[in-house]
């Protein structure tokens, strides 16, 4: 056993052996991202540097770092080996269906056969569970009756405090459609639709549609480097996981911060 372990020693710190412990982490464990947009603000900083953990949703297929190419280059499959599913309210790492070299961070807002739509900014959602399910899971004063349906009225808020929306986007014809009114639809078997915390902000599945399960990724894991627009380290978010940030400390520092750039955000991102 010593043999072994001696052996196992020596191979880790060898060239070879650290490329191939690097390469495990990357493709299987955990993965560095950088946020460079503001659509999940308050909940994401433009400027936090994160793990995601890459085994929260199955095993996707591994991608050389940087080249973003496939390690199976005969392969279109994104997915190496199916897992657990997003839940409702998840933050989700995945590639962007319009270029699947580009990753996208956003909150699941619905899951396949779950039903919504957006009136005047507000999401109205329907859960697959039906109406009885709804009723025994959410206040009455949160519910509406449309088309014969119940429908939950900005589900998410409450438990989330860093959505929110932006009162300068208003609906004079300067801005897409999209974000104030978005026609009912059903989401589509193995499909996840997202949204950025940043509503008024975040280019995500009301311009592009729902995510297949291939493309997810991963979920943030716990940020390990943050750095605002000053080039201030922000030494209070290092360590914190997405749940910590969404504590009231660091929230409103957050939204602190928000008002502060908010003049910054011009269109949709």
């Amino acid at each position: 056993m010593k043999k072994i372990l001696h052996k196992a020693y020596k191979f880790s710190n060898s060239w070879t052996g650290t490329v191939i412990i690097v390469l495990f982490v990357i493709f299987f464990v955990a993965q560095a991202f950088r946020i460079p947009s503001g659509s999940m603000k308050d909940s994401l900083l433009i400027g936090d540097h994160l793990f995601a953990k890459k085994f929260a949703y199955g095993i996707p297929m591994p991608h050389l770092p940087f080249l973003e190419t496939s390690i199976m280059p005969w392969s279109d499959s994104l997915r190496l080996m199916d897992g657990d599913r997003p839940k409702r309210g998840d933050i989700v790492i995945f590639r962007y269906p319009g270029n699947t070299k580009q990753h996208f961070v956003k909150r699941c807002v619905a899951l396949p056969n779950d039903e919504l739509f957006v009136l005047d900014k507000d999401l109205y959602l329907h859960h697959n569970e039906g109406d009885e399910w709804i009723k025994k899971n959410f206040n009455e004063k949160d519910l509406v009756v449309f088309a014969g349906k119940l429908w939950v009225k900005n589900p998410y808020m409450k438990e989330h405090p860093g959505i929110h929306h932006d009162n300068k986007i208003i609906d004079n014809g300067q801005y897409p459609m999209p974000i104030f009114n978005f026609a009912p639809i059903k989401v589509d078997k193995d499909n996840y639709f997202m949204m950025g915390d940043n509503r008024d902000h975040s280019n995500d599945s009301r311009f592009w549609g729902a995510v297949p399960y291939e493309n997810i990724e991963g979920t943030p894991w716990f940020i390990y480097f943050s750095i605002n627009d000053n080039w201030e380290i922000r030494w209070d978010r290092i360590g914190k996981t997405p749940t910590d940030l969404e504590m009231p400390a660091y929230l409103d520092k957050a939204i602190a911060e928000r008002l502060m750039t908010d003049k910054d955000d011009h269109g949709i991102y």
